[in-house]
């Protein structure tokens, strides 16, 4: 498990291109027949990615210091690749693209499988401290709850798709969606925001292999941006901006922790504002 620390943002000011790229852009997490996991330590949120030509399991690393890994942490899955399954506690559940599942704090085998072993599933996953135990639940993209936003004449004409929610698949303290951008839009959460009582991670995906986004981040007054280009996450701190822009349409997946799980609590930022 490779591990991040926090990072303040006065000395975010000064970092160069390659040392943000180090502190906050996760790479590679579809490595053949292995889990890949990055372990931020603002709010211990766990960031990983299974790519399963066999079924592997999930086990817990020194790192966490437990006897399993979902004995103090909750999870959730989403499949951004061909068909597969996960089998928690010995119960299979077969996750078609764009379906997710959540696992609860205290299930103890996490098994990976891919429904053709040369074409394997591509599992995302976040996982994220819990004190409350839910049941583990499948999530299918017909069945998450969608809100349209946007407009054609700002570039950004989207859909969110809530997975992981008060109103919806419970949890402890993970939320986690889906946003998927119409052809020929590019913008994401702009006008941006930052809500300081919880941090954020982006993961991008659905990118043509010759397409970027360039992904904002930073406190308002001095951003930075972070290039990325297909099946990239970036970690974004509780106290900067998330937003992008593509050359391209594409699809990412949020997911937060922190002090709540309300979905409209942020700090909008003024267009006039932002440098």
């Amino acid at each position: 498990m490779e591990i991040r620390n926090t990072v303040h943002p006065d000395d975010f000011k000064f970092y160069t291109t390659e040392r943000i790229k180090k502190e906050f852009l996760v790479q590679n997490l579809f490595v053949p027949n292995e889990i890949k996991l990055v372990y931020t330590h603002f709010d211990r949120m766990i960031v990983g990615g299974a790519c399963p030509n066999e079924p592997i399991r999930l086990e817990a690393t020194k790192e966490i210091g437990t006897d399993f890994f979902l004995e103090r942490r909750e999870m959730g899955i989403i499949n951004v690749g061909p068909k597969g399954s996960v089998s928690v506690d010995g119960k299979e559940y077969t996750l078609d693209t764009k379906d997710g599942l959540y696992a609860g704090v205290g299930a103890r085998e996490i098994i990976f499988s891919s429904s053709d072993a040369n074409n394997p599933a591509h599992f995302y996953l976040l996982s994220s401290p819990a004190h409350q135990k839910y049941p583990t639940e499948i999530i299918e993209i017909s069945n998450a709850e969608p809100i349209h936003l946007g407009a054609e004449n700002e570039s950004n004409v989207r859909t969110i798709y809530k997975y992981i929610h008060p109103a919806g698949v419970k949890s402890c303290q993970l939320c986690m969606g889906m946003t998927i951008l119409e052809p020929n839009n590019i913008w994401n959460t702009m006008p941006s925001h930052t809500h300081p009582r919880r941090m954020e991670v982006y993961f991008y995906f659905n990118l043509p292999a010759d397409a970027v986004v360039f992904h904002l981040m930073g406190e308002p007054d001095e951003t930075r941006h972070i290039v990325i280009r297909n099946e990239e996450a970036v970690i974004s701190p509780d106290w900067s901006i998330h937003a992008g822009a593509g050359s391209s349409n594409y699809i990412f997946i949020w997911g937060m922790i922190g002090e709540n799980q309300t979905f409209t609590d942020m700090d909008t930022v003024d267009m006039a504002a932002l440098q």
